[in-house]
C-alpha cells in the first residue's frame, strides 16, 4: 500500500514539474489591455527576433538589440528582471505606426 502512495506522489511531482515553463518565457502586457489566450509569437501580426540585448532606456520604453533593432516597451508594461544588458533573449513584436512593440519576451538561458 506505501509503494502505491509513494508513486502516486512522484507522479504528481512529475506532472507539476512538467508544468512549469522552462527558459523564463514572459508575455509583455499592458495595464489595461484585455487578455488573450494566445502566445507570444502566436498574435495576429507579430513577428520575433532573437539577439543579444545592447541598451535597455533608461525610461523603461525601448529595448535595443546588437544589431540595432530597437522594440518598443508598451507603457505599463514592465520586462523581467531577468532581461538586463547583454542578455540573449527571444522576442515577439508588433509593428505599429512604423515602431516595433514588443509583446511578448524570454530569456535564453545559457
Amino acid at each position: 500500500m506505501k509503494t502505491h502512495k509513494s508513486l502516486g506522489i512522484v507522479l504528481l511531482v512529475a506532472a507539476i514539474v512538467a508544468a512549469v515553463p522552462i527558459g523564463g518565457a514572459v508575455q509583455v502586457q499592458a495595464q489595461g489591455a484585455p487578455q488573450g489566450a494566445q502566445q507570444p509569437g502566436q498574435m495576429a501580426g507579430a513577428q520575433q527576433v532573437e539577439g543579444k540585448v545592447a541598451a535597455l532606456d533608461p525610461s523603461g520604453k525601448m529595448l535595443t538589440l546588437e544589431d540595432g533593432t530597437q522594440l518598443m516597451i508598451p507603457a505599463g508594461a514592465q520586462l523581467p528582471p531577468d532581461v538586463k544588458e547583454g542578455s540573449i533573449i527571444r522576442a515577439s513584436f508588433e509593428e505599429r505606426s512604423g515602431q516595433k512593440v514588443l509583446t511578448g519576451v524570454a530569456v535564453q538561458k545559457p
